[in-house]
């Protein structure tokens, strides 16, 4: 008894020392807005069959937090909820590896709410060669005394859409 007893006590311990950990990294990644950038391009970076940090991306974000990209088929923006997001990308993220890095920022800040140019790049191996590059707009909000990610949008880098110097590795 004492053995069973003296493991469910360690075992309790162990689950509240792992949630307690959990919870400052989640708190940690939204109290700067370089920690919210950094944690935002970990969640979706991994190699190939590995899950992707979702709940950790829904901590990141509001709960009205939204995704908008240009759909190159329907030659249209595409706007959708994180949830969405999550669900389209969920399996392109876990049939291959996938890494994406910000190369640049600019940072725009007034009163409560906050505009990131972030330049990306992605390789589909750690450390591998550049596949694509874009640039994600993305709008935050300071409230309840953290950053959130209110909206996302991002577009790709094409032939006809080069990065300008500007956005790209100062």
């Amino acid at each position: 008894m004492k053995k069973v007893l003296f493991y469910l006590t360690t075992m309790a311990f162990m689950t509240a020392g792992n949630l307690n950990a959990q919870n400052k990294t989640l708190e940690n990644d939204v109290r700067t807005i370089d920690a919210l950038m950094k944690a935002s391009y970990e969640v979706v970076s991994g190699e190939k069959g590995a899950k992707r940090q979702w709940e950790r991306d829904n901590y990141l974000h509001h709960p009205k937090a939204v995704y908008s990209y240009f759909d190159r088929k329907k030659q249209e923006q595409a706007t959708m909820t994180l949830t969405e997001f999550h669900k389209e990308t969920d399996e392109m993220v876990f049939s291959t590896a996938f890494y994406e890095k910000e190369v640049n920022r600019e940072v725009r800040v007034f009163g409560n709410i906050a505009h990131v140019w972030s330049t990306y790049e992605t390789t589909l191996e750690k450390d591998g060669k550049v596949e694509r590059r874009g640039i994600n707009s993305i709008q935050l909000i300071f409230e309840n005394n953290r950053w959130y990610i209110i909206s996302w949008t991002f577009c790709g880098e094409t032939d006809q859409n080069i990065i300008p110097k500007t956005f790209d590795r100062n």
